[in-house]
């Protein structure tokens, strides 16, 4: 059940409401936007009391009680009808700016990575991202320099003044991933490691949850219920493309994705054109047809020279053509009714 507050509700009526809802037998979860206040009511309806009577019972202070009949409660449309946004820094994602969050896929090494946040700071870009910890298929891969590359990373942002965006992959590392990042990404191989989710959902910071390999989009929003259900209103959802026959690309990059995710949920939405297609060359129309769509962000991988790049090569995009990129996606961002 979803509760809507009235306007100008003060504290001390909140508080009686939240008090008579867990009375009732439900859990609260508070949501706030700009105009208006609701909650989240999460229990079992056939077992617990109506809670439609709160607005009888508390007329000065609900608006309305709805019934929620999706599986996914707090990321539902239906749950808060006017799109969130998210806080990054001095940035806020999903509101009428457009971001771009670029950076390599691995952090190397010092001078590879003070180049590229330069390059890409210059060129436009807001989020620095940049992974300490990798995800390899291979277990004789590069891993990633771990913490080494998330004081890497904290320097950056210093020199730069960049937020941080960057991978968490294990529970025992919560704490320190989040002391370094601006942003916790859930990688696809975790999308469904709910254990993980709720971990990274309770350091509040905002989280980037990516979809898996073979995640269908129901799954995909369940997955952000976790988030937004351990009390982090702060989900970005991120399509980077899935596993489907076809070869021709790494993956299959979904752009129906994006409106289906701005009809179903509230939540910002990015996409990683790089992941999505797994070729740097098809980067820069899969950006745009992102920004066309209705897409609130783009992540992008960027290397100051791919070829010699120690993870994804491939799927990296030059510094200069990064530079080109931005300049051509003004337009589109312009057309799309975007800063």
């Amino acid at each position: 059940m979803i509760i809507v507050f009235k306007p100008g509700i003060t504290k001390r009526d909140e508080n009686a409401v939240l008090r008579e809802i867990r009375k009732l037998g439900y859990i609260p979860h508070v949501m706030r936007g700009v105009a208006r206040t609701v909650v989240g009511a999460i229990g079992d309806e056939l077992t617990h009391a109506t809670l439609e009577t709160l607005t009888a019972q508390f007329p000065h202070a609900v608006e309305s009680v709805i019934p929620i009949q999706k599986r996914y409660k707090l990321v539902s449309r239906e749950a808060h009808p006017a799109n969130s946004t998210v806080r990054v820094r001095e940035h806020v994602l999903g509101g009428r700016k457009f971001h771009v969050m670029a950076g390599p896929c691995s952090v190397e090494s010092e001078k590879q990575l003070m180049t590229t946040a330069k390059a890409v700071k210059a060129a436009g870009a807001t989020i620095l991202r940049g992974g300490a910890f990798k995800p390899r298929t291979s277990p004789y891969e590069f891993q990633g320099l771990g913490e080494k590359g998330l004081k890497l990373l904290d320097k950056a942002r210093r020199e730069t003044g960049l937020a941080i965006v960057t991978e968490l992959l294990s529970e025992q590392h919560t704490d320190l991933v989040a002391e370094y990042t601006d942003i916790i990404q859930i990688g696809t191989r975790n999308a469904q490691n709910f254990q993980l989710l709720i971990a990274a959902a309770k350091t509040g910071k905002p989280i980037l949850l990516k979809r898996g390999l073979a995640m269908k989009i129901e799954e995909w929003l369940l997955a952000g219920e976790y988030i937004l259900a351990n009390e982090n209103p702060n989900l970005i959802f991120c399509e980077r493309g899935i596993r489907t026959f076809e070869t021709y690309t790494r993956n299959t990059l979904d752009l129906s994705a994006i409106p289906i995710i701005k009809r179903e949920s509230h939540c910002p939405i990015v996409i990683d054109p790089s992941q999505g297609a797994g070729r740097a060359d098809l980067v820069s129309a899969l950006c745009k047809g992102a920004v066309a769509m209705g897409a609130d962000g783009l992540l992008i991988e960027v290397h100051p020279n791919p070829a010699e790049a120690w993870s994804d090569g491939a799927q990296q995009v030059t510094l200069e053509g990064f530079a080109k990129l931005m300049k051509e996606l003004k337009p589109f961002i312009q057309a799309a009714g975007r800063d």
